[in-house]
């Protein structure tokens, strides 16, 4: 989790919170009147409220009635947004050798992920034996423009998406033991959204904050080459370290950062915790990581990219560097299952860190 720090002896910028995407959401801009911040961040609050109702994984959504469809072994037509979204999705995890798939949501369901009350309770070992038999993957669906074909007789219909812009895409998957969760994706897209949202309403300086993702733009006090944004990072453990953060570091104009935790969502059963990071090779929670955070620097995708790609590192374990140098993320901080804390050398050299003694590894 990422926090916004104050700053002593500036101007405190206006600042909105509201809960979406599971997660508390917090959004800071400077540099205007309160009356055009208020109105730029209801629009964005707007945005990412209908961006949680058409995507939701395990409400009534677009998204649902398209895993309703892949599961019945129909084809679905979808908005050219939705569309999009699963053609950047498949790419992101192809990226990363899938550690990081959207088509397993079936997997996530059966850990009792979807639920806004997680329980403390194992999946039956033979389903998940059985779901990683037919290895579903995002990769397993097609995108094509244009209507579905008309089903043969007898058979029902998928009908289209409701959203902006229905129908004129089709998606069909070869298995229908995949189902999309476009959690670890959508929260990044939605940084971007926030981000041309604010700059169409003249909003130059803001802090956009969804669980951990954020996205800088200017400054902190609304002026040109002013106090940059500064943020902590939570320490994964923070009841061992006195709730002090982990790190802190000022975040660049367009940049943005996304932290993977296993203290986000997680169940214990007989001392062993549980996460909702999955490894799809092994059907089971990734336990070799508790924190990886990423910098992204400015530039086209930052949110999603900070967001998407901080996952396929947690899931990488030991082979996290390998990772980041195979997808381009040069900062990197990450926090082992055994508490060690490594960061790579661009990552390292932002950095503050908070805890006293705390030892910190270069990672080359």
């Amino acid at each position: 989790m990422v926090s916004l720090l104050a700053a002593c002896g500036q101007p405190e910028p206006w600042r909105q919170e509201s809960y979406v995407f599971g997660t508390r959401v917090d959004l800071a801009i400077a540099g205007v009147p309160e009356a055009q911040a208020r109105a730029a961040g209801n629009r964005v609050l707007q945005e990412f409220d209908r961006l949680h109702r058409a995507y939701h994984a395990w409400q009534p959504s677009e998204l649902s009635a398209l895993n309703e469809a892949i599961a019945a072994g129909r084809s679905h037509e979808v908005t050219a947004e939705f569309a999009g979204y699963i053609r950047e999705a498949q790419a992101v995890a192809a990226a990363g050798d899938h550690l990081f798939d959207p088509g397993i949501g079936r997997l996530i369901a059966l850990w009792g992920f979807h639920s806004d009350d997680i329980q403390p309770r194992l999946p039956d070992a033979g389903a998940v034996k059985a779901l990683l038999a037919q290895h579903p993957s995002i990769a397993d669906l097609s995108v094509s423009e244009g209507p579905c074909l008309e089903p043969r007789s007898g058979e029902p219909k998928s009908p289209p998406s409701s959203g902006r812009g229905a129908g004129g895409w089709c998606i069909k998957s070869r298995v229908n033991s995949v189902a999309i969760d476009f959690g670890g994706y959508l929260k990044g897209v939605a940084l971007d959204r926030a981000a041309a949202s604010l700059k169409k309403d003249g909003i130059a300086n803001a802090l956009i904050n969804i669980g951990g993702n954020v996205m800088a733009l200017g400054t902190r006090d609304g002026k040109p080459g002013g106090a940059p944004w500064r943020i902590g990072i939570q320490h994964p453990r923070p009841q061992g370290v006195g709730g002090a953060p982990l790190a802190t570091l000022e975040l660049r104009d367009g940049e943005a950062i996304g932290t993977s935790g296993d203290y986000h969502r997680y169940f214990e059963v007989a001392g062993r915790r549980y996460c909702h990071l999955l490894d799809p090779r092994t059907g089971f929670p990734a336990d070799s990581t508790q924190a990886v955070t990423v910098l992204i620097p400015p530039g086209p995708g930052a949110g999603m990219r900070s967001d998407a790609l901080s996952k396929p590192l947690f899931i990488a374990g030991g082979e996290w560097r390998a990772m980041a140098q195979k997808l381009g993320v040069a900062a990197v901080l990450k926090v082992g299952a055994d508490g060690t804390v490594s960061a790579t050398p661009a990552m390292q050299a932002r950095l503050k860190i908070e805890v006293p003694e705390l030892k910190v590894v270069i990672a080359q």
